[in-house]
């Protein structure tokens, strides 16, 4: 059989492979800061070469937030809004359910995510923690409070807690959890460092997981 009748017989069966992938559905992922956005950053390097994931918009409740400009950089959408457009009138979520994306990835976000989120998007809405919850959650457990707290109370380990969200605050159910040790003469800004490397590391890999499952 000669080359050209080779490739002819294998013709149909490229073409079906390159159909296949040009269709595949991409995944979509929203993004939502309250802070400077280094977890924002992250993620969209780390998905930045897959054809078949898309970080399709960023939002902030906070219009002096540096996530803003990492958004300029990164040539990405961002929407700051404020408790009317979150909690009342809730276009955020009108706009959130024209964009249908497959996961909303709270990252540094501080804000309690209403019900109405959940009950649109169930176990679609996911937050990173830097604690081992149920340990140092709860309302005001955030950043810095949670590391000072932790370094306060001499404990050993700390780390990171990847959850669903519901209604409460870090209260849904536990996707992932990664551990670093702490010492004795740990600051906080040292339990800060170890943790923020925890997300940097497992946060984008929890997505895609997720994405995949």
């Amino acid at each position: 059989m000669t080359f050209h009748a080779r490739f002819c017989l294998f013709l149909p069966l490229i073409f079906a492979i390159f159909q296949t992938r040009k269709y595949k559905k991409m995944k979509k992922i929203v993004l939502f800061a309250s802070g400077s956005g280094s977890n924002v950053e992250n993620i969209v390097k780390y998905f930045k070469k897959n054809e078949e994931v898309e970080i399709t918009k960023v939002y902030t409740n906070n219009p002096n937030a540096y996530v803003i400009e990492r958004c300029k950089i990164l040539d990405l959408s961002c929407e700051i809004f404020g408790r009317k457009e979150f909690r009342e009138n809730l276009s955020v979520l009108s706009d959130l359910k024209a964009i249908q994306p497959d996961l909303i990835v709270l990252a540094g976000f501080l804000w309690l995510v209403p019900s109405a989120y959940v009950e649109t998007f169930p176990n679609r809405i996911i937050n990173i923690h830097p604690a081992l919850l149920p340990k140092y959650g709860g309302k005001g457990m955030y950043g810095q409070h949670v590391h000072e707290a932790i370094v306060a109370n001499k404990e050993t380990e700390s780390g990171i807690t990847i959850h669903y969200v519901n209604e409460k605050y870090d209260d849904g159910n536990i996707i992932r959890q990664e551990k670093c040790s702490i010492s004795p003469n740990d600051t906080a800004d040292d339990v800060a460092s170890k943790v923020h490397a925890l997300e940097y590391d497992y946060f984008p890999l929890a997505i895609k997981e997720l994405l995949e499952a």
